[in-house]
């Protein structure tokens, strides 16, 4: 079977692995006060090219509620994009975590949102009856797969800072956004205006293992304590920052993110223009949705490709909507074959 379902059904990244294996040798002192998150934290300041306070943890849902717990008070109001991760599959997650604050969603072309867009929509402040505008939330690269460009960040934080809240990013994919720019990590986070930034490895090689990366000192006093309190201290944290050592080594990450982004622009290349199937947005990171004929996806699921795929209203019986993800192992023979096949099916289908 070839798998296109998504980033998360990949192995381990053998370098990653490697990096585990090493930091299995010997003993090492507990919950992040072992030299393995030592060198992390100082990679990361490389990295962003500034002090950063980061703390790994496990899971994507972590960092992102975890992050957003600190720009927000119960009472509080996140506004985020209407398909955001946070408010779609983060299970009331961040409702949770921040004790109640509301998930404000608002829409936006191509799943983003903008400067104007939120301008026009935060509001309440100081009345009693209303949640708090608090914060905003951004997800790079989009549950679409489009992305934020610095400048566009900037403006939304300029917005942000206008009305007094805190912005994080979900960089679940953040990788793919920066391989995909050519910006630095810099440029897209703490110099556009970003408070917090999410940023994931899972996805793109690691088995399990994110960083929370606060751009504000002065927000960092509690994360401890929040994430001790919501389950996600580890006691042996080595293991978490070891796969983000292996991860920021040599540039991996950015490699990584390289070669699933170069697939998913063959993929959108190679399937546009093919009879009865229409691509939904530009192809910019690793992701691609598509409206084809049924009989096209049957056909593809029949030869023993895997993707998500969804009953929409608005196609009717006679076609469907999927989603194909490339990951940093996926390989460009089984990318052709995809290729090869839907055209096949749709040039039947047509006929």
């Amino acid at each position: 079977m070839t798998n296109f379902a998504s980033d998360n059904v990949t192995a381990m990244a053998p370098e990653i692995l490697a990096a585990l294996a090493a930091a299995n040798e010997g003993p090492a002192m507990p919950y992040g006060a072992d030299p393995v998150t030592e060198r992390v934290r100082a990679r990361f300041n490389e990295i962003f090219e500034t002090e950063t306070v980061v703390y790994p943890v496990a899971t994507g849902t972590a960092a992102n509620v975890l992050g957003l717990s600190l720009l927000t008070p119960p009472y509080g109001a996140v506004y985020c994009h209407r398909d955001a991760h946070i408010a779609v599959d983060e299970c009331g997650a961040p409702e949770f975590y921040t004790g109640g604050a509301k998930l404000v969603t608002l829409e936006g072309a191509q799943g983003k949102l903008t400067a104007d867009i939120l301008a026009a929509e935060i509001g309440g402040a100081g009345d009693v009856h209303h949640v708090q505008p608090s914060a905003i939330s951004l997800t790079q690269a989009t549950e679409v797969g489009t992305l934020y460009r610095p400048d566009e960040v900037a403006a939304i934080s300029e917005v942000a800072q206008r009305h007094k809240l805190g912005l994080q990013m979900d960089g679940a994919r953040f990788a793919n956004a920066i391989a995909a720019l050519g910006c630095s990590p810099a440029e897209m986070t703490w110099k556009a205006g970003v408070d917090v930034l999410a940023f994931g490895a899972t996805k793109n090689g690691a088995m399990a293992a994110e960083a929370v990366v606060i751009f504000k000192p002065e927000l960092a006093g509690e994360f401890g304590f929040r994430r001790k309190r919501g389950g996600h201290l580890f006691s042996k944290g080595r293991f978490l920052s070891a796969q983000l050592e292996g991860y920021l080594a040599d540039d991996l990450w950015l490699r990584h993110a390289r070669h699933a982004n170069s697939l998913a622009a063959r993929l959108g290349a190679g399937l546009s223009g093919l009879p009865g199937i229409t691509l939904h947005h530009p192809v910019e990171a690793n992701i691609l949705f598509l409206r084809l004929p049924k009989a096209v996806v049957d056909g593809l699921k029949a030869a023993g490709f895997m993707f998500y795929d969804w009953a929409n209203a608005t196609t009717g019986h006679d076609h469907r909507e999927i989603r194909l993800v490339t990951a940093f192992n996926s390989v460009s023979e089984d990318v052709e074959a995809f290729i090869a096949s839907a055209a096949s099916l749709a040039r039947d289908a047509a006929a």
